[in-house]
């Protein structure tokens, strides 16, 4: 027990000042003591615990823990303990800064009770993640961080926007469910949903992370998006539409994944693909689905940081992350690969690891609330994901032909982080109660009985089986250099034609409005310099007597107007 009760955000925010004045022998145990310093801290935090005060009129709730939140907190903390171990033998300041101050964001994002605090912590999630891109120091990564950090910004913009418009009509800022009822509402949905990666608007995910360093995509994969996902759990429970994106999002990102070959950029795919599932989940409403959702964001960022950890190891040895450049490592990194698999099996869903017993509860409360479709396309983006995630990372990075890459295993710190992962993958998959007890309702959901193991395991090993077929036959899409283009095609493509074209209009148009104009003022020109010549009317002499008559009539003219 500490004995005073702090923000669950402040802590790591000194953690971020240790980081800048500290030595860089010690930077990285002092920023594990921060994060343990922390979790001890939002543990002695009693329940319901919350901070109000006033600003300017309004009423504000800069700290409101209840069960949904302090879930979320519980796994930032993992999620930053994990990472901080990862990157233990990383030196570099501005990534140890930019990433406590970006998991101080996270938590005082999940910790608001009001929008305006959201609001705030919603921006610097945007600015502080944006130099664990720039960290790598390349030309790419910079361009990535830049179309990264517009698409946050922007999205901050949507929320600030729906903030003041919901406060006009409310005259609350309280940070409750919200529901698509106004065009303030429709704001804030937007802005989440940019975070929450919705179709047309995902490309800042599989354009950043990729792009990050190592040990920052490892930071990147599990806040954001997560804050998103709580952000959305909480303002819109229950929205149908929610429902349809998320069905969409779970299934396109798998055609992409499966022809990609920065493997990273697969995981980020997947990335998509697995919040789909949580979309999906939130959109139900149900006590079922939101606990189902909530769990699947829990899992996603122990199992997703543990594929992500191994490819960053894999980056970090051989210097190479494309899967037609790699094959064979598990003879030189066999511990890392078999720490992959375990990843691979925990997001495939596999009886026993943690993605089936968050996953299976998704698919449960679609079948119980009837929506059918919606099931059958989860059970096919589940197939999915066991072929992108599961299978191909894996199979290209340690297995399939013999690169020839020869090279050290991963260091002992990276090694930890992936173990520590793992572990909970199996703990989570085994004993599901330990994360069931903690959910936002109270729930005896099993997910071990006949009907879920059974469609699981035909799922799996039919899935497995068209790998194989595919495989064998040479359909499979081969890993090579490429560069795949999704919804960047608009972008890229037809979006630059469309402005080059329109403004080769406007000029058009502009060149003939103003030919036209300088005709017309030819004209009056030539009109004028008629009449002040000497034969115009201008050039006349008019006599005394008819100017006098002139005057005269003018005269009765107006003293007629003003008399009668």
């Amino acid at each position: 027990m500490l004995g005073i009760e702090l923000p669950p955000f402040l802590i790591f925010y000194l953690g971020a000042l240790i980081a800048l004045v500290g030595g860089a022998t010690w930077r990285g145990p002092a920023l594990i003591v921060v994060v343990v310093v922390s979790a001890l801290n939002l543990w002695q935090l009693p329940s319901g615990f919350g901070l109000e005060t006033q600003l300017m009129g309004m009423a504000l709730k800069p700290i409101h823990i209840d069960r949904l939140s302090l879930l979320f907190g519980y796994l930032f903390h993992i999620a930053a303990l994990i990472s901080v171990i990862y990157s233990l033998h990383i030196k570099d300041k501005t990534q140890q800064v930019a990433a406590m101050l970006y998991a101080g964001s996270a938590l005082g994002a999940v910790f608001a009770g009001d929008l305006l605090t959201l609001f705030i912590f919603w921006e610097m999630l945007a600015v502080t993640s944006v130099f664990l891109i720039w960290a790598r120091r390349t030309d790419t990564a910079y361009s990535a961080g830049m179309r990264y950090l517009i698409i946050q910004v922007i999205s901050g913009l949507l929320l600030l926007v729906g903030i003041i418009l919901y406060f006009k009509q409310n005259g609350s800022l309280m940070f409750t469910e919200i529901g698509l009822d106004s065009i303030a509402s429709w704001f804030m949905f937007l802005a989440f949903g940019i975070k929450c990666a919705f179709p047309f608007f995902h490309n800042w995910l599989t354009d950043a992370y990729p792009e990050a360093t190592p040990t920052g995509t490892v930071f990147l994969s599990a806040f954001t998006t997560k804050v998103a996902v709580y952000a959305m759990a909480r303002g819109f429970p229950g929205t149908e539409m929610l429902v349809y994106i998320g069905a969409t999002m779970a299934c396109f990102p798998i055609f992409f994944a499966v022809i990609e070959n920065d493997l990273r950029r697969v995981l980020a795919y997947s990335l998509v693909n697995q919040l789909g599932f949580m979309m999906v989940g939130i959109g139900i409403g149900t006590e079922l689905g939101i606990n189902g959702a909530v769990a699947h964001a829990f899992n996603d960022v122990i199992f997703k940081g543990l594929l992500f950890m191994s490819m960053g190891a894999v980056l970090y040895r051989t210097g190479r992350i494309n899967g037609s450049e790699l094959g064979g490592l598990y003879k030189s990194m066999p511990k890392t690969a078999i720490l992959c698999i375990v990843g691979a099996a925990s997001i495939s869903a596999f009886p026993l690891f943690s993605g089936f017993v968050s996953k299976s509860m998704i698919m449960s409360a679609a079948l119980k609330e009837h929506f059918n479709i919606v099931w059958l396309l989860l059970l096919f983006a589940s197939a999915g994901v066991f072929h992108h995630a599961g299978i191909k990372i894996p199979y290209f990075a340690f297995f399939a032909h013999d690169s020839g890459i020869r090279c050290k295993e991963a260091p002992w710190n990276m090694l930890l982080a992936m173990s520590i992962a793992a572990t909970l993958c199996l703990a989570i998959g085994i004993f599901p109660q330990l994360l069931y007890q903690h959910l936002p309702f109270p729930t005896d959901y099993s997910a071990y009985d006949v009907s879920h193991i059974l469609t699981q395991t035909q799922l799996l090993f039919f899935s497995a089986l068209a790998f194989v077929w595919l495989n064998l036959k040479g359909m499979y899409p081969p890993e090579l250099p490429s560069t795949n283009l999704d919804f960047d095609w608009m972008y890229r493509r037809p979006l630059p034609r469309l402005i080059n074209a329109c403004g080769r209009l406007v000029n058009r148009v502009d060149l003939t409005i103003r030919s036209r104009i300088m005709s017309i003022g030819n004209t009056l020109e030539q009109r004028l310099a008629a009449l002040n010549s000497g034969e115009g009317v201008f050039s006349r002499t008019i006599s005394i007597s008819s100017m006098a008559a002139w005057m005269v009539t003018l005269l009765a003219l107006l003293l007629i107007i003003r008399f009668f």
